[in-house]
């Protein structure tokens, strides 16, 4: 993380930065358990917004609101041996009542200063936003590219790669997408209970009358997969190729845009660019470790991890640089589950939005 431009995390209509913070040396298992995110009182702007205000009670004996959080994100605000959530309470004079291991139940902040209590909020709010961006994605929005016609293509695209690449470093049959997981990642999302899986089904099916009838107006979406391209500088180092999308008309990337937009809006996706990269992985050399195709990009969980073997695309991208897989018509986009996968071998559809 740059000093000088540290990470902006947005709740609601706030803009907060994340300062660094120092880490501290302790039990590596203890600490992936319970991560503690804040160092001190300095490290959050605690002013407070009255046109922002949470939701706050008042008692008989002083402030009281709640805070409705997945019980997977509860250990970011407890902290290490309960460290984080015993300096809250000092810090803002708060006391705050977290359900345990098993129970319902929502964070309930007490106080005897309001102040005290929208800023214990305020900081607990961020320390679950935070927690968010470190749990591995569950589930991401994608467009299946998996009809017959383009399965066959990529494999014999697979076909003719491995005839005529023979003995090029790193190019072997592993590394290539499964046939019937073909599809375009529109943003990946991390849904941690049952509740929020049903707000993101129900959030995307809003966007039909939203986005998708007053952009594409009853007209169908068709595009076209033609030629190849990587995603680094060097060809002779490459980890993921993909197909191309065609759109002349740039309503794909219109939508994918403003779904993007509709997500992070609630807060269950984290924008990563401007404008949302539209391609259809077709070798990835992940599957060198997941044959089964499963892996979705995840960077949260590759940071640290040992580099992966690339592999040298320079022949292969001049014997293939054109080539053309077809062209369909999208007819639906999916909130897809990572890790599992319907009888059809595509991954699990927790719910889909018509495009036709």
């Amino acid at each position: 993380m740059e000093i000088l431009r540290p990470q902006i995390i947005r709740i609601g209509n706030r803009c907060y930065r994340k300062n660094p913070v120092l880490q501290r040396e302790g039990n590596a298992a203890e600490e992936e358990e319970y991560t503690d995110f804040i160092p001190d009182s300095s490290g959050w702007n605690d002013e407070t917004c009255a046109l922002d205000a949470p939701n706050i009670e008042q008692t008989s004996d002083g402030f009281r609101t709640s805070i409705c959080a997945p019980s997977g994100l509860l250990k970011f605000v407890i902290g290490r041996k309960g460290e984080t959530k015993h300096r809250l309470e000092i810090e803002t004079r708060t006391k705050i009542r977290i359900p345990k291991q098993g129970q319902k139940g929502d964070i309930v902040i007490q106080g005897h200063d309001r102040n005290g209590v929208m800023s214990a909020k305020t900081r607990i709010d961020v320390l679950l936003d935070s927690g968010r961006q470190k749990s591995p994605f569950t589930h991401f929005l994608s467009i299946p590219f998996n009809t017959k016609h383009l399965q066959d293509s990529l494999t014999d695209f697979k076909n003719d790669v491995l005839r005529e690449c023979d003995g090029d470093r790193g190019i072997d049959g592993s590394i290539f997408q499964t046939p019937c997981k073909l599809h375009l990642t529109i943003g990946c999302l991390v849904l941690l209970d049952e509740g929020e899986i049903r707000r993101a089904v129900e959030t995307l099916q809003e966007c039909r009358r939203e986005l998708i009838e007053p952009i594409l107006k009853g007209e169908p979406l068709h595009i076209q997969l033609d030629g190849l391209e990587y995603m680094n500088d060097d060809p002779s180092e490459v980890d993921v190729l993909y197909a191309k999308v065609k759109d002349p008309s740039e309503r794909l990337q219109i939508i994918a845009d403003r779904l993007v937009d509709k997500f992070t809006s609630i807060g269950l996706m984290q924008r990563e660019y401007d404008r949302v990269k539209l391609h259809i992985t077709v070798m990835n050399t992940v599957f060198r470790k997941d044959p089964t195709g499963t892996t979705e990009p995840d960077r949260r969980q590759d940071r640290g991890r040992k580099e992966r073997e690339s592999f040298n695309a320079i022949n292969l991208l001049k014997k293939f640089g054109n080539y053309r897989f077809g062209e369909d018509n999208i007819t639906g986009i999916h909130l897809s589950q990572r890790h599992s996968f319907g009888t059809d071998g595509y991954y699990t559809c927790a719910g889909t939005l018509n495009v036709t």
